[in-house]
């Protein structure tokens, strides 16, 4: 797939990874200009963004505080496909700032309703996406996946699958309003629990 990689950051580092190692074409775009283009250089990538809009899919690795001003910037067109990744969290890292009643995926797409944006991969910690999906021999991180559309739901899950990812089926976007809550979970038992970064949460199913 084309992929347009929106952030640079811990978890923009680590999709960068994983999507050069799967094969994708990458186009990576940056607040940070120089660091931007080390990011497109060490893996392969461009840095132009016009090329989002050509995009098959556009990953948003950005802080939920910048998700839609980069999303402004990055001018996409109508249909877009964007996997939202973001997690509204407290200064502190140990709360959501919102819930319940909406989520951070269905503000970003209030705010775009143009695009079709898709929930998934905000349960994974960065370190965990670096490290790879395989856990143990028989044990794979799954990733959740939750969006209205169902076109976009298929394209987030095959990209999902080919850098070896599990997939589980979450439902509509309204969902993130709990796939929030599990990675604010998840993020209390890496660092306020001491359990590291290296865990990630799953769904048992019975064979």
């Amino acid at each position: 797939m084309n992929v347009t990689l929106l952030g640079t950051g811990n978890m923009g580092t680590a999709f960068a990874q994983q999507l050069h190692a799967a094969g994708h074409s990458l186009n990576i775009l940056g607040r940070d200009a120089a660091k931007t283009q080390a990011l497109a250089e060490r893996f392969g990538a461009s840095s132009q963004r016009p090329l989002a809009a050509a995009s098959d899919v556009v990953v948003l690795a950005t802080g939920y505080g910048d998700a839609v001003q980069a999303l402004r910037d990055a001018a996409l067109p109508d249909g877009a496909v964007v996997i939202d990744i973001t997690n509204p969290l407290s200064a502190d890292y140990m709360s959501l700032t919102l819930g319940h009643t909406s989520s951070a995926a269905e503000q970003i797409a209030a705010a775009f309703p143009a695009l079709r944006i898709v929930k998934a991969f905000n349960t994974v910690f960065a370190q965990r996406l670096a490290a790879g999906p395989r856990v143990s021999a028989t044990e794979t991180v799954p990733v959740f996946i939750a969006a209205d559309a169902e076109t976009a739901r298929q394209r987030a899950a095959e990209l999902a699958r080919s850098m070896g990812f599990d997939v589980i089926d979450a439902g509509p976007l309204r969902n993130a309003r709990y796939l929030e809550p599990l990675a604010g979970l998840n993020i209390y038992l890496g660092y306020g629990a001491g359990l590291g970064t290296s865990i990630a949460p799953t769904w048992l199913r019975q064979s």
